[in-house]
């Protein structure tokens, strides 16, 4: 049977309009861990910086948790944007890497900050953020939320094997989080997600998979001697996978917004590797300098990835209030979403 890197399955797209950005934050953990640093492990510094552009990477310390990134992140949203956590009435929380299964880490982290809201976990692995952003949207649209919350957050140093070479030194922790307030007034409707298209295909499951994390093989000491808790990808179908769908993901949500390329002031991709950020730019021929890139320095964060790199990209000046911006995270599940942002 056909898989999924040759025979793709379709997106399904939508818009939800009528909500601004209202404030954005971030956070990494302050370990930094260098490619020389992994040589001890038999990681080829070399070769991580060839074939991932990957030069560095943060992993939490023993007592920090996903929950603990994600509110690290949302202090720092609130702090700089001046709001109060009191206002919030919903938190829509993207990771697939939770504190526990039961309760979700969206509850935890409404906990801890307070929150007076409903809140959620999304899993769809490296395209959570865009589904928890997607999500909440729509609330936001039907005017079901006034002010929502939206992080990505991952700890996927706690999920991916030390003694896997090839795959330990793409993955780093961390966490970004937006403030998505309603706005009805008449310039509302040029706001918020202009169009979104999201997708799954579990054909692909097996290319990314934690084979021991859940209730079709519960935890055992086989299963730990044999080291099925970690994640295992299959690297190369992956990545052939990957730069194909973003890149006709993208052209097509653009399309849906009735833009064209060069209307985008930036693109925020997932940061899973260099070399699939750059396929999928010269596939769609964008300048580099529109293409916000920070996985040299933060490896791939899962969930993270997106509103971390949003997050540079707004305290470098490189976008601001009413820029349009496309999104596009894609990864285990296999699941993918992109969406055209005007903040």
């Amino acid at each position: 049977m056909p898989g999924p890197v040759d025979d793709p399955r379709p997106s399904r797209y939508g818009a939800a309009r009528g909500f601004r950005l209202a404030g954005i934050g971030s956070f990494a953990p302050d370990e930094v861990v260098t490619n020389a640093d992994l040589a001890a492990l038999g990681c080829d510094a070399e070769w991580i910086l060839e074939r991932t552009g990957i030069r560095e990477r943060r992993h939490a310390p023993a007592h920090m948790a996903t929950s603990d990134l994600a509110v690290a992140a949302a202090r720092n949203l609130f702090r700089r944007c001046g709001r109060s956590p009191a206002e919030v009435d919903l938190l829509v929380l993207g990771t697939f890497t939770p504190d526990t299964s039961i309760p979700s880490s969206a509850c935890l982290v409404q906990a801890q900050l307070g929150l007076d809201a409903p809140a959620m976990d999304v899993t769809a692995a490296c395209a959570g953020f865009v589904y928890a952003l997607v999500t909440a949207a729509q609330f936001l649209a039907s005017g079901s939320s006034r002010l929502a919350l939206v992080i990505g957050a991952d700890t996927n140093s706690r999920v991916v094997d030390p003694l896997d070479v090839k795959t330990w030194p793409l993955f780093g922790d961390g966490a970004g989080a937006v403030l998505l307030e309603r706005d009805d007034g008449p310039d509302g409707a040029g706001y918020g997600l202009l169009a979104h298209a999201l997708g799954s295909d579990g054909r692909g499951a097996e290319l990314l998979v934690c084979p021991m994390s859940g209730t079709r093989r519960p935890v055992s000491a086989e299963g730990l001697a044999r080291r099925e808790q970690y994640m295992r990808m299959e690297g190369r179908a992956v990545f052939k996978w990957a730069i194909r769908l973003a890149a006709d993901n993208i052209a097509a949500v653009v399309e849906r917004a009735g833009l064209s390329m060069d209307r985008i002031d930036a693109f925020v991709l997932h940061q899973a590797n260099l070399r699939i950020v750059d396929g999928v730019r010269e596939a769609l021929g964008l300048p580099a300098e529109r293409v916000v890139v920070n996985i040299d320095r933060y490896g791939n964060t899962s969930s993270g990835s997106i509103p971390l790199a949003l997050d540079e990209a707004w305290s470098e000046g490189r976008v601001g209030p009413g820029s349009t911006v496309v999104v596009c995270g894609c990864g285990g599940g296999l699941a993918w979403g992109s969406a055209v942002w005007t903040l």
